[in-house]
């Protein structure tokens, strides 16, 4: 049973996570780089609040879907479509949204980055160019950060009773 202080504790653990998130997203859009200490933070704060809101009995789904995500965006590293820091901070994007939150993180996730690819078309938004055919090339992390901001937002990851 979930009490006042673990309720409060719990929702504490979202607004640190989502202030992390947000400066992942502004460092991203700055310098195209997100730090390995965040994501480590980040994977840390979902440990925290999968024990104070009660969802650590199903915490290795939550795992076996980031593992899934990981491989699956490893192939795209590898083929120079994402960089390493949009791998790292997906995984632990899908290890927070878990299976029960995974399909409206995924459809929240494709429109933020959907807009943000387009402001980027109509030059409202930066574009990097890499690479000797001059790939464009966009921040990702405003768009996973902007996704599990709304999951938390939504209540998607609501304290089990």
């Amino acid at each position: 049973m979930t009490g006042p202080y673990q309720i409060y504790l719990a929702n504490s653990v979202l607004v640190m996570t989502a202030a992390i998130l947000f400066y992942a997203a502004l460092t991203d859009l700055k310098h195209y780089q997100i730090r390995n200490e965040l994501i480590a933070v980040l994977g840390g704060l979902f440990l925290l609040h999968a024990f104070l809101s009660g969802r650590w009995p199903g915490i290795q789904w939550n795992f076996a879907l980031a593992l899934l995500i990981f491989v699956v965006m490893l192939y795209f590293y590898t083929q120079n479509l994402v960089g390493g820091g949009d791998v790292k901070l997906l995984t632990v994007g899908f290890l927070w949204a878990g299976i029960d939150c995974a399909l409206p993180f995924a459809i929240l996730l494709s429109l933020f980055a959907a807009i943000h690819a387009g402001a980027g078309k109509l030059g409202w938004a930066e574009v990097q160019r890499t690479g000797e055919d001059k790939r464009s090339r966009i921040a990702f992390a405003p768009s996973v950060a902007a996704a599990l901001i709304a999951i938390f937002m939504l209540g998607c990851l609501a304290l089990v009773p």
